[in-house]
């Protein structure tokens, strides 16, 4: 039996960005950069991903960078930011429970002299977006804020926040992380009033290795790394023409069918969140407005034993962010789960793809599991 649960951490290609990739590495091969027709072509082909990227989200070609992956689009956005518009207004605005390539990344920022100030949610463990603008000033250079929380799936309330921030504020940057919202929320960058949006390929049923940062027109950002003029000089280095171009075959393939996605997907949640209201012992920790792509629970267990005990049974599952490495990340604190409740948390993250019958085994195994490690 083999069991997939954990599409927050990474999804699994599918076959139209395989091909794409294949084809890329074996026939269409050529350096970007090259001025020959070999070249060309391969440049051409990135320039369509860029377009296909460009339009899921209502941008135009020019706006879209590519990187190896939304950690690198995440430090390009702040760090490009802070060192562009960062001399004279020193403050950064974020929310407290942001991945960790966001949170690290401020952290550093705070080292080397910049004020970070982490908006945390009510006591109802709502976020308003009435704190994220008073917590804002004429000293702020930018507010950072994850649309879709990669551990619970909380929905942030990004647009509401941006756009009272612009009205305020319009010099502050404004930068969203979209991975765990791209394609399964509809959004257009405009409608964000988002700056820059970070978007990740292996999040989507594309290849691992290659992110994109959306720039608004007008938008400066120092590039954090150095050398050639690719991605007109904002991301130097050899684009890498296959999972580029898968990246955009995986856009291309689930793009049309988002909303239907999000309507199959919801149907899943409610089914499992129903057949786990029977375990006793379990708690839900992800709202009932939350992503349904992704469920967080808690069973009294510590979770790597847990974990564990489902993979010997074939089923994947995550104790939270992948990139955590299985340690708490506070994520949950901030949204008022308990020391107890948090040590012993699963993430099961799902497709479109999942089927009732493999929630149904996984709830089945959970219910052995509880019991056997209660023995």
């Amino acid at each position: 039996m083999f069991i997939y649960l954990d599409n927050a951490s990474t999804t699994k290609p599918c076959a139209e960005a395989v091909q794409s990739a294949v084809a890329a590495m074996t026939e269409n091969f050529g350096n970007p950069s090259s001025l020959h027709r070999v070249g060309l072509d391969a440049q051409i082909a990135v320039d369509n991903a860029r377009k296909i990227i460009a339009d899921s989200i209502g941008a135009d070609s020019s706006n879209i960078f590519f990187t190896s992956g939304a950690t690198e689009s995440n430090n390009l956005a702040l760090r490009g930011i802070c060192s562009a518009y960062g001399r004279k207004r020193r403050k950064i605005v974020a929310s407290s429970v942001e991945h960790a390539s966001v949170e690290e990344t401020l952290s550093a920022l705070e080292k080397s002299g910049f004020e970070v100030v982490r908006v945390s949610p009510e006591s109802d463990g709502k976020f308003y977006s009435a704190d994220f603008l008073n917590a804002c000033d004429d000293n702020t250079v930018m507010i950072t804020m994850m649309y879709v929380n990669n551990e619970t799936g909380y929905i942030l309330p990004i647009k509401e926040t941006f756009q009272a921030v612009k009205r305020k504020y319009p010099d502050i940057i404004t930068h969203t992380d979209c991975v765990q919202a791209y394609m399964k929320i509809p959004f257009k960058a405009n409608a964000l009033n988002a700056d820059l949006i970070s978007l990740s390929g292996h999040k989507i049923h594309a290849v691992k290795g290659t992110g994109v940062l959306y720039i608004k027109k007008g938008v400066r950002v120092i590039p954090v790394m150095t050398g050639g003029k690719q991605e007109k000089g904002i991301r130097s280095g050899t684009e890498s023409v296959p999972l580029i171009c898968a990246f955009g075959s995986a856009v291309e393939k689930y793009n049309p069918t988002i909303k239907e996605r999000y309507q199959a997907v919801s149907a899943l949640k409610s089914r499992l969140l129903a057949n786990i209201s029977a375990i006793d012992g379990i708690s839900v920790n992800s709202a009932e407005d939350a992503s349904p792509y992704i469920i967080n629970i808690s069973m009294g267990k510590r979770s790597e034993i847990m974990l564990h005990f489902l993979e010997s049974k074939g089923i994947y599952v995550s104790s939270g962010s992948a990139c955590s490495k299985g340690q708490q990340s506070g994520v949950l604190s901030e949204f008022g789960v308990s020391d107890k409740n948090a040590d012993s948390a699963l993430r099961i993250s799902i497709t479109a793809e999942t089927t009732e019958s493999e929630l149904d085994e996984f709830v089945k195994i959970l219910r052995e599991g509880m019991a056997t490690l209660r023995g």
